[in-house]
């Protein structure tokens, strides 16, 4: 179980690394020069400009792309850890538990705030949307595998993490549709 968690957390970890730090540079750019066109700023709704602009993309007073370079640097390091075998005591993981629960409340703040507030969304940050959901879904089991609801959840894993990914595309289709119909 943990060889596979540490996978997740080496591969996911590393995807939301290089979409931090990618939005991270994006935001220099941009504090450079405001003129400056981000590179996922693509049409209208696909826009990271929009994203970066808006008072959401600095929640606790600096640009949250820096929260997720130090978040899944951790990540990745602690994946990397986990293939070498090493089993971490119970503390590491309940840390591991809280770091993912405060990373998946706020990517749904945000994800909110992209759909309903800011009425754009940033390609970079939805790949940090997907793989902070499946890194908090699978720690969050492997924290509850000796309960009864862990078990249950077990069962249905991937199916409740397809779902949790359908109803969060459901809402951007949704909110977006007018703009999407436009391009069949």
């Amino acid at each position: 179980m943990n060889r596979g968690l540490g996978w997740l957390y080496t591969i996911g970890g590393a995807l939301g690394l290089v979409a931090a730090v990618t939005l991270t540079l994006e935001k220099i750019e941009r504090l450079k020069d405001p003129s400056y066109v981000p590179s996922c700023s693509i049409n209208p709704v696909l826009s990271c400009g929009s994203v970066m602009d808006s008072p959401q993309a600095a929640a606790f007073g600096f640009p949250n792309p820096i929260i997720g370079v130090a978040a899944f640097a951790v990540v990745v390091t602690f994946g990397v850890v986990l293939l070498t075998g090493y089993a971490p005591p119970r503390w590491v993981w309940l840390g591991m538990q809280l770091g993912t629960t405060f990373g998946v409340v706020f990517v749904h703040w945000l994800i909110a705030a992209s759909l309903y507030r800011i009425h754009a969304l940033c390609p970079y940050c939805m790949v940090v949307w997907v793989v902070t959901i499946a890194i908090f879904w699978y720690t969050t089991l492997h924290n509850l595998r000796s309960t009864r609801s862990g078990g249950t959840l077990r069962k249905f894993h991937s199916g409740l993490l397809v779902l949790w990914y359908v109803v969060i595309v459901a809402l951007v289709l949704q909110e977006f549709w007018s703009y999407w119909r436009t391009l069949l």
